[in-house]
């Protein structure tokens, strides 16, 4: 054997050992085309993290043991300044201006939260929770702002309003449970 080939051969299987050994080989299952990842939009993943965040925190309704004979029935915490916040961005959205354009800020906020109302409906069945009362908290929370606004064509200017107020109400509702809360399995079982 000429020292051409064996050099070839050598070379052959040096570099079958290196990709073996390089992970570059794939084992176990493939995914095709699906295996290649996408790239996904900042915009759409920062909306995908709002969603999953005001799920979290906001959407759900607690339920909580039952009220005291003789106790008061006091609402929750008021509304947290986040809560208010993604609120009024819900009502009058301020992300997503065109830089150089128009843009939009609200600057020096300052929030104040007045407790509307707060009763206690009386008991009833509610389907996979099982008998309970419903306890309603009404907030006004009046958010007060400078708002900017930059406008860039087609003449350039800045537009302040030094006493700008938004009024948001906000409700907060959560459960009580009523009568024997322990209904589970017995001591016994």
């Amino acid at each position: 054997m000429s020292t051409k080939s064996l050099k070839t051969v050598a070379c052959g299987v040096l570099l079958f050992a290196t990709l073996g050994s390089s992970g570059c080989m794939h084992y176990g299952p493939t995914f095709g085309v699906l295996g290649v990842p996408l790239p996904v939009s900042p915009y759409f993943q920062d909306a995908k993290e709002d969603e999953f965040w005001e799920h979290e925190r906001y959407d759900r309704v607690p339920i909580l043991g039952p009220i005291t004979s003789g106790g008061p029935a006091n609402a929750l915490d008021p509304p947290s300044d986040d809560e208010v916040i993604r609120a009024l961005e819900r009502s009058h959205p301020v992300e997503g201006g065109i830089p150089f354009l128009h843009e939009v800020q609200r600057n020096n906020v300052v929030i104040r939260k007045e407790l509307i109302a707060d009763y206690v409906d009386p008991p009833r069945f509610y389907p996979m929770i099982g008998p309970a009362q419903l306890h309603h908290a009404h907030y006004k929370c009046t958010v007060y702002f400078t708002e900017v606004k930059r406008v860039g064509w087609p003449v350039p200017h800045t537009l302040t309003d030094e006493d700008a107020r938004e009024v948001i109400y906000i409700d907060h509702n959560h459960l009580h449970m009523v009568g024997n809360v322990d209904m589970g399995s017995s001591p016994g079982q």
